[in-house]
Formats: structure tokens, C-alpha cells, sequence
């Protein structure tokens, strides 16, 4: 390996690191954090947006100040609800409320008081969306993640060479597309079915049924995308090998996929629909 190809890997390395950093800090489901002041007290808060598992979905804040106490309100998202409130209960320096449990999808808005002194400020400016969902077991999961940044790897890696038309432009590619396609064709289903139920729900079954004019789970088309462009760029290679640049085409996709904040438009329940079809 020549030192333009450790080159090659180490920026390649250095990106997907990046792109997990910025997958970790966005999207819909990454906890909501911020801080207040009231009456003189600064309070840090790190509220969820995401909750897996049975039971009940706990938000707790740390707040050793004994003297401050808070409310939650709360209802499903998407619903006729009306707001439902609780005191939160203080166990040390912490004060903890729960959300009631919805199935896998459902989700629900809450907003959270705190009071000192007759003081009494709302934690956030608009009300945080919790989605519930179910429980993924690590034996899919992690082999999940791992396969989808390995594959942004060699994506990046099979980008430069197309860049520079070097020879093993076609197989870096290749790698690439059988990476993508174990993580988010094989892996990334199974880890939605035990999240949310469905194997698939982007274009085109959309919902679970065959619907051409609907697109569906925005992550679910994010993994369309990224496919497909990898698949045409190795069959484009195949036919011709001087068509390098191909790779470089497919890793902009695949850099543009990523960039999408993860779960943003994922799925949800509307229990509108379901009120009004009962």
C-alpha cells in the first residue's frame, strides 16, 4: 500500500467520523438539551426524544435544588387529546416524571414547568416529541451501524480513486455496494421490524402496501437512493472501465444520504386516522 492510498483511506476514515458525529448530534429523535434560569438557578436539561422497550418512557432532570419543583404536561402527537399533567416526584437531586407507554411509532408531545419561589418557566420554547418504539436486540443493531459507516468508508475510498481513475476504482466500489447492501437491505429491515413493526415502509410500500404515488418512511427511500446509485455505478464500471467517475457520482449520493438527518419524517402513528376510524 503506497502512501497515496493510506492517504486515501485516513481521509476516508476522517469523513465517516465526521458523518457519525453528525448523525449522532441531529435529527428528530437525538435528546433535546438546553439550559434555564430561574430565580437566580442555572438548570441543564437533557430531554428525550427517543424510547425503546416496555414500560413507561422516564424524563429525568438533575436538580439539586430542593427548593425547585415541576410539572409535565403531555398528550399524543397527532391526537384529539386534551393535556394531561403530572407532578414530578423529587428522588434526591433528581426530579422524575413518565410518559405512558404507546405502541411501537407512537408518539408524544410533552412540555415540562419548573417553580421556585413563585417563579414558574417552561423548560423549552415549543413542546419535545417523544417517539416510542420497540426493542432492538445489539445482535443486529450494532452489526447494523457497523455495516452502514464501514460502507461510507469505502464509498469515500472508492470516490478517490474514481477521482484519480485509479485501478481499483471498480472493486472499492463493488465492496461498497455489498456493504450498503448487508446494512441497509438485510440489517436496516429487521432492525425497523423490531423498532416499529414493518420491514419496510418507504417507496413503494409505503405503509406496508404497494403504492407507487406514496413515497413513505424518508429513511427507508434515504436506503433506496443510496443503493440504487451504487448499483448503477458498478454495473456502469463493469460494462465500461473507464468509467471511474462513476464511483465519485454514487459517494456524493451516498455523502447526500447521510447528511439527512437520521429518522427525520420516520414513522409514526396519527391517531387522528385511527380515532376516525373507529
Amino acid at each position: 500500500m503506497n502512501y497515496k492510498s493510506i492517504i486515501a483511506w485516513i481521509v476516508a476514515f476522517v469523513l465517516m467520523i465526521g458523518l457519525a458525529i453528525y448523525q449522532r448530534l441531529t435529527g428528530p429523535t437525538h435528546p433535546k438539551r438546553g439550559s434555564i434560569e430561574i430565580s437566580g438557578t442555572t438548570i441543564k436539561y437533557f430531554l428525550p426524544r427517543s424510547f425503546g422497550g416496555p414500560g413507561d418512557a422516564d424524563v429525568v432532570l438533575e436538580i439539586p435544588d430542593k427548593s425547585i419543583s415541576g410539572e409535565i404536561k403531555f398528550k399524543r402527537y397527532k391526537s384529539y387529546d386534551d393535556w394531561s399533567t403530572n407532578k414530578m416526584q423529587r428522588d434526591g437531586n433528581k426530579l422524575i416524571a413518565y410518559l405512558p407507554h404507546l405502541p411501537p411509532a407512537g408518539k408524544v408531545m410533552y412540555e415540562i414547568f419548573l417553580e421556585k419561589n413563585g417563579e414558574k418557566k417552561m423548560l423549552t420554547n415549543e413542546p419535545v416529541i417523544l417517539r416510542f418504539k420497540g426493542s432492538v436486540p445489539d445482535f443486529f443493531l450494532y452489526p447494523h451501524i457497523i455495516f452502514m459507516f464501514l460502507a461510507m468508508v469505502f464509498s469515500v475510498r472508492a470516490a478517490i480513486s474514481g477521482l484519480f481513475k485509479w485501478e481499483n476504482t471498480y472493486k472499492l466500489s463493488l465492496y461498497t455496494l455489498i456493504l450498503f447492501a448487508i446494512g441497509g437491505f438485510i440489517l436496516g429491515p429487521i432492525v425497523q421490524y423490531y423498532a416499529f413493526g414493518a420491514l419496510w415502509t418507504g417507496w413503494p410500500f409505503a405503509g406496508g402496501e404497494f403504492n407507487l404515488l406514496k413515497f413513505g418512511d424518508l429513511t427507508d427511500n434515504k436506503t433506496l437512493a443510496g443503493i440504487l446509485a451504487w448499483v448503477i455505478a458498478v454495473i456502469k464500471m463493469k460494462k465500461n472501465p473507464n468509467s471511474k467517475y462513476m464511483a465519485l457520482i454514487a459517494a456524493l449520493v451516498l455523502i447526500a444520504v447521510y447528511l439527512i438527518p437520521h429518522s427525520l419524517l420516520g414513522s409514526e402513528i396519527d391517531f387522528r386516522e385511527l380515532e376516525n376510524v373507529q
